[in-house]
C-alpha cells in the first residue's frame, strides 16, 4: 500500500523537490544568462495556488522593483517542454505583479524542449554547471 502511494505521487514530489535546487542554480548563472540585476529567484502564486509560476527572477528580495524573468520547471523523465507548457507559462506569468513586455520567459526541463519555443531554455547540464563554478 505504501509503495503504491509513493509511486502515484512520485512525479509530483520529485517536481517539488527539484524546484529549490533549480532556483538556486538559476540565481548562480543569472549573470551569464544576461540577467546581471537578478538578486532573487523564487516562485509566485496567489492565495488559491492558481496560477503558480515556478521561477521569478527579481531585482531584489522581498518586494521587487522589477520582475526580470518568469519561468516554468518541468522535470519529467522523457516529456519535453512543449507548446502547451509554453502557453500555460505565458498565461500564468501575466498574472504576476510586475510582469510586463520586458519580462523574459524561461523554461527549465529535464526532458528537453520542443523546437522553436520563444523562451530561454535551461537543461540539466546548465544546472550542473552552475554548481561547478
Amino acid at each position: 500500500m505504501l509503495i503504491r502511494r509513493i509511486q502515484r505521487s512520485w512525479e509530483s514530489w520529485r517536481g517539488r523537490a527539484i524546484e529549490p535546487v533549480v532556483r538556486d542554480a538559476v540565481l548562480r548563472i543569472a549573470p551569464e544568462l544576461g540577467w546581471p540585476d537578478v538578486e532573487q529567484v523564487g516562485g509566485w502564486w496567489n492565495r488559491q495556488n492558481n496560477p503558480e509560476v515556478d521561477l521569478i527572477g527579481a531585482d531584489r528580495p522581498e518586494v521587487a522593483r522589477r520582475v526580470v524573468f518568469a519561468g516554468s520547471i518541468k522535470w519529467h523523465e522523457t516529456k519535453r517542454f512543449d507548446d502547451h507548457d509554453h502557453h500555460m507559462l505565458v498565461r500564468e506569468a501575466t498574472a504576476v505583479p510586475g510582469f510586463d513586455e520586458n519580462t523574459d520567459l524561461v523554461a527549465v526541463s529535464r526532458g528537453g524542449f520542443a523546437p522553436s519555443l520563444p523562451v530561454r531554455q535551461i537543461g540539466p547540464t546548465d544546472l550542473v554547471e552552475a554548481w561547478q563554478q
